[in-house]
């Protein structure tokens, strides 16, 4: 089984979002696994860029390790730059997602 896994959050709902953050910041601070990679991807897009509790989680997690939010998503809802701002990369994320899946990186999607 492989130790890296990337976390896929597409959820509009608050408790979805802070539980799969919550995950990944933990994965991050304690080393339960070689490496975690966060996205945003859809609704959590927005929901992160405009819900303080939840930019602060997503700017812990940028400053311990990675987030990449979909360039074709936030551009089109206006949250690329609140989102950038909290250290989130904007990149467009289908690719990126399946090489990572090539790498061997596990897909959790919350």
């Amino acid at each position: 089984m492989g130790s890296k896994i990337v976390v896929i959050i597409t959820s509009s709902e608050k408790a979805v979002v802070e539980t799969a953050l919550l995950y990944a910041k933990n994965t991050l601070k304690y080393k339960w696994l070689e490496d975690v990679k966060t996205i945003l991807f859809g609704p959590s897009e927005q929901l992160v860029a405009n819900d303080l509790e939840l930019s602060k989680e997503v700017q812990e997690i940028c400053l311990a390790g990675e987030a990449i939010a979909c360039k074709f998503i936030s551009d089109n809802e206006g949250t690329s730059e609140p989102l950038s701002k909290l250290g989130v990369k904007i990149e467009y994320v289908g690719t990126i997602i399946a090489d990572l899946i090539k790498q061997g990186y596990i897909p959790m999607v919350w």
